[in-house]
């Protein structure tokens, strides 16, 4: 099996930008997840699909055609031929891909395409998310786990933002991130938590570097 590198955690713990990191450093592919959930929660709203539909998302999800690429070493993604890597970051995406990620329709049909995606990477390939060492890539050699207490993960999702040109609320974004915890961690189909076998890594004051060094390390031990 080639090398499957899995980073899970919640929201703003550091793993996309840290996996993304890794995998430009070990010349291995990159898959972000939460991408696709986003792409079907951004379908859904514009097919008028309600994110407590829960039998409309699984079939949305089943008949989507999701596909990813890199350029430039970014991921971009298509639905259905169209790029809508930028469409997936707006206000309606965000208060609603929770919702949608927690659909089990939505979830198995997502995890087949990952699976299949992360077989196909003869380079080897850092896969993000928040069941990648619990049900996407269980048998994954490496497995992290990234956290972040709330202040810190507050503050870089608003400096995410900001960047875009987005402003924030501080409170209600912190509202925000603790009910996308709740839900994540609370969902009856795959749950955010840990692998039995995952490298927890607290974050917090922790360069992308230093970061994407630990993992290193971990992939040279396996």
């Amino acid at each position: 099996m080639t090398m499957q590198v899995a980073i899970d955690g919640p929201v703003a713990s550091g793993k996309t930008v840290v996996g993304r990191a890794l995998a430009r450093r070990e010349a291995m592919n990159f898959l972000d997840t939460g991408t696709m959930y986003r792409a079907v929660t951004w379908a859904a709203a514009e097919l008028g699909i309600a994110p407590s539909d829960a039998q409309a998302l699984g079939e949305l999800t089943s008949r989507l055609d999701i596909s990813l690429w890199l350029d430039a070493g970014e991921q971009r993604i298509l639905v259905d031929g169209t790029d809508v890597t930028d469409l997936l970051r707006t206000p309606e995406v965000e208060a609603n891909v929770s919702d949608v990620s927690a659909v089990s329709g939505v979830r198995r049909a997502l995890v087949s395409q990952q699976r299949r995606i992360s077989a196909r990477a003869a380079e080897g390939i850092v896969v993000v998310g928040r069941d990648i060492g619990t049900v996407v890539l269980p048998d994954a050699p490496v497995k992290a786990y990234l956290e972040a207490s709330l202040p810190v993960r507050v503050r870089r999702r608003h400096d995410e933002f900001r960047r875009r040109g987005d402003v924030r609320d501080l409170e209600q974004l912190t509202a925000d991130i603790r009910m996308r915890d709740k839900i994540d961690s609370e969902r009856e189909d795959s749950p955010l938590r840990p692998a039995s076998d995952a490298v927890t890594i607290d974050t917090d004051g922790l360069r992308i570097d230093q970061v994407v060094s630990r993992i290193r390390e971990l992939i040279a031990a396996a």
